[in-house]
């Protein structure tokens, strides 16, 4: 059962010609996007370890997570691009993180649910990177990325429900999914994800 919702705007034209233009760029903040995801499942396990029901899933995640990080830098590799010596400052992260309530609960809630908007829009644009990039080894590589990232989405809704009535979360979702959709038209087209 889908779980997550779609993303309200879609990404631009500007931006898939942007990633194509520069896609060592691209890889080299994919592959800080999904240490960050990593630490981010992880976060949630040492932040809350008594949420035990969904601790095993977070740990999964977070190790799936970073075999991904290990599949692009081989790809990097593969055509001697070097990864960042620092992560990058993600605009639009530090934006809809910002949107996270004060109180432990809503906090939770909100934590939880800006994850699932950040993997429905890296879904939505590794798909856009499959379906344009012409190297068939990324379009396999990016087709594969993309349904993962949608299960994230899928995931992260499914952790908020074990403890949030339906209607606060979808209500939530929703109003988060609308901001994501103003934070994206707010900030400069670059090649990364976001």
């Amino acid at each position: 059962m889908k779980k997550s919702i779609d993303v309200k705007v879609a990404s631009s034209k500007e931006w898939i010609n942007a990633v194509l233009n520069d896609f060592p760029s691209f890889l080299r903040d994919h592959a800080d996007c999904e240490r960050k995801a990593s630490g981010m499942a992880m976060s949630f396990v040492a932040k809350y370890p008594d949420r035990k029901e969904i601790l095993q899933d977070l740990i999964d995640t977070a190790i799936e997570e970073m075999e991904h990080f290990k599949e692009v830098y081989s790809v990097m590799e593969s055509k001697g691009i070097s990864l960042n010596h620092e992560i990058q400052k993600d605009v639009y992260v530090n934006k809809m993180m910002k949107m996270a309530r004060d109180g432990r609960e809503e906090r939770f809630l909100d934590k939880l649910l800006l994850a699932s908007v950040l993997e429905c829009r890296g879904a939505e644009r590794f798909k856009m990177v499959a379906d344009n990039v012409e190297d068939p080894d990324l379009k396999s590589f990016y087709k594969k990325l993309w349904t993962s990232e949608a299960k994230h989405g899928h995931i992260f809704v499914g952790f908020a429900l074990n403890y949030f009535d339906e209607k606060v979360v979808y209500d939530r979702l929703e109003e988060l999914m609308t901001a994501e959709a103003r934070v994206l038209q707010e900030i400069p087209v670059k090649a990364a994800l976001h």
